[in-house]
This record gives structure tokens, C-alpha cells and sequence, in this order.
């Protein structure tokens, strides 16, 4: 799904009495939740995702880098490694923050228990501190983004092995 798309149904959503929107994709793994109101990170299950391919066509006689080639291979066995896991997505467009004040602990490490409802970090935006918490127990597989690292909308930041 484009982001075009994406953007076409926020703006539906925001104009409808309807509070949450669930999409499940036929021809793409995966789901899609919108919600109005307080944002909460986004889940999507993979399911043996298959890379997209990147970039262009290539000019007629040319060859493509062979790093193209380990990439692909690289992301096709990252995509079974995390098989079944969960990735839990940026709601929002903002700046992830991985603790509550810049000298605490983080919210979650990779390798801890986490619960259903339990706050993993914070996107903020527009000065605005937006709790994001996980919306399955599960262990914490790996973490995507780093400390005061810009977030797009939709962007991965966690993987999580549900209980």
C-alpha cells in the first residue's frame, strides 16, 4: 500500500464518527490500525516477508553490484528470522526517545519480558510526549531505532516474540 493511499484514509478517518480502522492486505503481509485519539504503536505480524526489490531498472548491458545480491539474500533471511514475531510501528511522525529523561533507564532492552500494555517508549511530536506501549507480551527480540532518532509514520521500531 502506498503512502498516498495511507494518507487518504487518515483523512477519511479523521472526518468519520469511526475511532478505529483494521486493514489486512491480501497481496501484502501484514495489517494496518488506524485509531484517533491517543496514539499507540501499530502491530503487524510478519509472515515470511519477501523483500521488494530497490531502485530501477538497470541500463541494458550494465551489471548490477554484487552487494545488491548479499543485500537481497540479507534481507530474505532477516525476514525468516523474525518469522511469527511481531513488530511493533511508530504511529506517528516524531522523534523516538528509548527512556522517560535523557539520565533514566530505557523503558525495555533487547532480551526483557515485556507485557500487553506496558510503555516501551516515547515519540514526540510537536513538543507533544507520546507514550507508545506494546500491545502483546512477549520478549523483546531487537530494537530498531536509536535514542533522539527522527521516526517516520509506520516506521518499525521494535520486534517482539510473543508469548
Amino acid at each position: 500500500m502506498d503512502i498516498e493511499k495511507i494518507k487518504e484514509l487518515l483523512k477519511l478517518l479523521e472526518e468519520s464518527e469511526i475511532d478505529e480502522l483494521e486493514l489486512e492486505i491480501e497481496d501484502e503481509s501484514g495489517e494496518i490500525k488506524l485509531r484517533k485519539g491517543r496514539p499507540e504503536g501499530a502491530t503487524t505480524i510478519y509472515n515470511n516477508i519477501a523483500p521488494s526489490p530497490m531502485g530501477g531498472p538497470v541500463p541494458q548491458g550494465a551489471q548490477s553490484p554484487p552487494t545488491a545480491q548479499v543485500s537481497a539474500s540479507a534481507e530474505e533471511k532477516e525476514a525468516d528470522e523474525f518469522a511469527g514475531m511481531v513488530e511493533i510501528t511508530s504511529p506517528i511522525v516524531g522523534t523516538f526517545y528509548s527512556a522517560p529523561a535523557p539520565d533514566a533507564e530505557p523503558y525495555t532492552k533487547v532480551g526483557e519480558h515485556i507485557e500487553e500494555g506496558e510503555v516501551v517508549c516515547i515519540v514526540e511530536a510537536m513538543k507533544l510526549m507520546n507514550e507508545i506501549q506494546s500491545e502483546v507480551s512477549g520478549k523483546v527480540v531487537k530494537i530498531l531505532v536509536e535514542n533522539a532518532q527522527p521516526v517516520e509514520f509506520g516506521q518499525v521500531m521494535f520486534i517482539i516474540d510473543p508469548d
